[in-house]
């Protein structure tokens, strides 16, 4: 069983409008603080993140937010967190959270989201890491998604292990325990589709 000390959360700077995904963010920050997990994200105290961030901290848990200088000059900075790392450009912010965290879980949010997600997902595929990637399917916000990446094995452009790198849950709890018993690929399948 894998011990989990930080996880990189990715979700979105807006909170939408679905009320369940909004509750589940808090839900979320409460159950990192209670499992005694440390937050890692990218530092806004606005949106999905805002609020897992201060789930987080309520709960007495450690927050550790990164945000590259340009984004500190245009977005809404939570000075009130464990720890705030400030780096010079994104690709210093996404290897700085990989580095950090022991595994990564993706709520709801926008291309940003994303594009986190599907970064830290082929450096998995790639053998860069070997940390588990949780998508937490709140309300069925994925639900499309997960029907495209089925359609890629499908047609040839996504091998069946690599699908199988993604971890999807639709509740908090077992999505940990998910994470836990992950046990990273061998060696990377980059060519083949089966």
């Amino acid at each position: 069983m894998r011990k989990l000390t930080s996880i990189c959360v990715f979700c979105g700077s807006s909170e939408g409008n679905d009320i369940q995904i909004i509750e589940t963010a808090k839900e979320l920050g409460k159950a990192l603080a209670n499992h005694n997990i440390e937050l890692v994200y990218g530092a806004a105290k606005i949106g999905i993140m805002g609020l897992i961030a201060n789930a987080t901290l309520t709960h007495k848990g450690k927050v550790t937010g990164i945000v590259p200088t340009f984004l500190k000059l245009r977005e809404v900075v939570h000075l009130g967190l464990t720890e705030l790392i400030i780096t010079k450009n994104m690709h210093e912010r996404k290897l700085l959270m990989q580095n950090r965290s022991d595994a990564f879980i993706t709520m709801p949010g926008g291309i940003g989201t994303l594009e986190e997600l599907f970064e830290i997902l082929t450096w998995l595929q790639l053998g860069l890491h070997s940390k588990p990637i949780g998508l937490l399917n709140v309300n069925h916000y994925y639900d499309d998604l997960i029907v495209m990446l089925q359609k890629m094995v499908e047609k040839g452009f996504l091998s069946k292990d690599n699908l199988k790198l993604l971890i999807i849950d639709d509740q908090i709890d077992t999505l940990l325990e998910k994470l836990r018993k992950f046990k990273a690929p061998q060696k990377p399948k980059l060519l083949t589709n089966e």
